[in-house]
């Protein structure tokens, strides 16, 4: 099964807190902090919430 790395690019200052949240349950805490997750639905829809914050990657 397929892995994404998932980075950190923007700040989470001034965000919604659903978007904070959602950036914390995928392990991003730190401007540039990266995570490997499985390529399923769930990493999906919880990308799409953050994506304007977020680089995605196939690893």
């Amino acid at each position: 099964m397929a892995n994404l790395k998932i980075t950190l690019v923007r700040s989470l200052n001034s965000c919604k807190k659903n978007q904070i949240a959602t950036a914390n349950s995928l392990g991003l805490r730190k401007l540039n902090s990266s995570t490997i997750q499985p390529d399923n639905e769930a990493t999906k829809g919880k990308i799409k919430v953050i994506s304007h914050l977020v680089k995605v990657e196939e690893a």
